[in-house]
């Protein structure tokens, strides 16, 4: 009876992994050069009289001047926006023009099709006109509800809103290999320069998935993600860099299921809390709490309630709620600099000292109100932490060059902070080598390349380079590797091929790695599955490429032992195989 219902099981899985997925945009490639004219005059014109794309790719193959746009980018139809490096890997750069009226336009693409995918790759977003001035601006901004953004090899240059934003329903955002730089607001407004920021939490709303992997955030005023829903169903950050940034990383206290591991934060939340903030509980969902770079707290009923499926009653229902959640915490470094906290000594002298609106609360790694949770097992069986530490990475010299004030720095991160916290300031911003539009442009203008604060995030310490919980180095690998975890390009002359291998070991306990590759370019998913036919685990999403080998290391320790299926899928081709986890 086992065998049979087993059998079935699959059969049902198989057959759904096999429908065609909905698509509201034709098929084929146009390919765009920045000489053609503003890029949103070519996308716009490119639309049928529904307002849907004719097309489902757009590259942008010029990497010799920059793609200028004069009103933001809105695609109702899946698409994919797909940039060509140059050799050197310099990206396809859009940046916005200046329009009559002075002004420039602020959002560069918005995604406002129901259900759609889409998938943005290898390009570089300046937020500085080309009169070397900036507004508030956002990359992409997301519309509709249960749409995927895969992201990949995005730079995000003086974007003075956010990355990523999103104002709609069960949402799910896939970002690898991406860096947010120099995205300062003004003194008035230290809440902006986001990299991720859910703008519409109320209610029943729902966050469905965020994954961030491989990213770098260096000189940016606020949150890596801001996931103010009552209900964030799967939240991971891995391998990232967090650098001298204003506040804290993180606004998702009560997030359900999140994994936080192998992160580099550096300086990170270094505006720390007033004593208004503090004593309010701001940033933290609770008052008097010190400011703290994991910070997590008890549910509240709305999300309790959307967690149970009823109304919470009594301690019964929120001991059941809070076992429902998971929450790791693995192998992150933090540190705080020598200059930064010499500054912090001096400006909480006498002059600052007390309950003045500038005194301040300098960050902790996790706050006692967070550490009780992760050490409460009967309550929260869920939470996990481990192998934390608080160590010097050795960064070069313009990453701490960035604290005090210079050209290519500004104020600096300490003038910006006396400016906010001191309550005088007007102008004053921050950041590391800031990019700098030349006046009058030249015709082939493009920013500078590499990003310059490259060599100096590949740090030192030799014990950070294998202090992952997958041996490799905490942080972003890309300031090592030069490309995403577990991509590599094949040999010259190996042809390109949809092929998954066979998972090694199998069976396995609790870790087995798992390795494809792909016919062509596109966007790509693997994913493992329950004998029911229920995803478990997104090892990939995102946009493949053609003659590169993607090998990841899957751990399933946290699952129980029995026979998975793992899929990958692009297109209408798909593969599945089984492996068994013995335990």
């Amino acid at each position: 009876m086992r065998k049979l219902f087993t059998a079935s099981a699959i059969v049902a899985m198989l057959a759904l992994l096999a429908l065609p997925r909905h698509s509201f945009a034709q098929s084929g490639t146009k390919v765009v050069y920045a000489s053609q004219g503003p890029l949103d005059t070519i996308i716009g014109a490119d639309t049928t009289n529904s307002g849907l794309q004719n097309h489902s790719v757009y590259q942008l193959v010029s990497t010799d001047t920059t793609y200028i746009f004069d009103a933001t980018m809105t695609f109702k139809s899946s698409v994919s926006i797909v940039g060509v490096p140059a050799a050197s890997g310099q990206l396809p750069t859009i940046q916005p023009d200046v329009l009559s009226d002075g002004s420039i336009p602020g959002t560069f693409f918005q995604f406002s099709g129901q259900g759609t995918t889409n998938n943005v790759s290898n390009v570089y977003f300046l937020g500085l006109s080309i009169q070397n001035t900036v507004g508030y601006g956002v990359g992409l901004s997301i519309l509709a509800d249960n749409i995927t953004i895969n992201a990949n090899n995005l730079v995000f240059d003086d974007i003075t809103g956010d990355a990523f934003s999103y104002q709609s329903n069960n949402d799910n955002l896939f970002i690898t290999n991406c860096a947010m730089r120099n995205s300062i607001n003004s003194v008035s407004d230290y809440y902006e320069g986001e990299f991720i920021r859910d703008q519409n939490g109320a209610g029943s709303w729902q966050t469905d998935s965020i994954v961030i992997k491989d990213c770098t955030l260096n000189c940016v005023a606020a949150y890596v993600c801001a996931a103010t829903t009552p209900i964030t169903k799967y939240f991971e950050c891995s391998h990232c860099d967090i650098v001298n940034t204003f506040k804290n990383p993180f606004f998702l206290g009560r997030a359900v299921n999140a994994k936080i591991n192998n992160n580099l934060f550096y300086n990170a939340y270094a505006g720390g809390t007033n004593y208004t903030e503090y004593s309010g509980g701001w940033d933290s969902f609770r008052p008097s709490a010190l400011p703290s770079l994991i910070d997590f707290v008890p549910l509240d009923s709305a999300s309790a309630a959307m967690l149970l499926g009823h109304a919470r009653n009594g301690a019964t229902d929120s001991l059941a709620a809070e076992a429902m959640r998971k929450i790791e915490v693995m192998n992150n470094d933090w540190y705080y600099s020598s200059g930064l906290t010499g500054f912090y000594k001096s400006w909480n002298d006498t002059a600052h000292a007390g309950v003045g609106l500038d005194s301040v609360y300098t960050p902790v790694f996790m706050n006692s109100e967070t550490a009780a949770m992760f050490s409460n097992s009967t309550v929260w069986p869920g939470f996990v932490q481990s192998g934390n530490q608080n160590l010097d990475p050795g960064f070069g010299p313009s990453i701490d060059a960035s604290l005090t004030s210079g050209t290519g720095y500004a104020d600096g991160l300490e003038g910006y902070f006396t400016a906010v916290r001191g309550g005088t300031g007007t102008t004053q911003t921050y950041g590391c080598q800031i990019t700098d539009v030349p006046q009058p442009i030249p015709g082939n203008y493009m920013p500078p390349w590499p990003l310059p604060e490259a060599n100096d995030l590949k740090y030192s310490n030799t014990t950070l380079m294998t202090a992952s919980t997958d041996g490799k180095p905490v942080g972003d690998l890309y300031w090592f590797y030069g490309t995403a975890d577990g991509i590599k390009a094949l040999p010259s002359g190996v042809p390109a091929k949809f092929e998954l291998s066979n998972n090694y070991p199998n069976p396995f306990n609790p870790s087995t790695t798992i390795n494809f590759t792909v016919a062509k370019n596109g966007p790509t998913s693997l994913k493992i599955f329950n004998v029911l036919g229920q995803t478990v685990m997104t090892v990939y999403q995102g946009m493949a490429q053609a003659h590169q080998s993607y090998t990841y290391d899957v751990s399933m320790d946290r699952f129980a032992s029995g026979v998975y299926f793992y899929t990958l899928q692009q297109g209408s081709n798909i593969l599945t195989k089984k492996m068994i986890l013995l335990k």
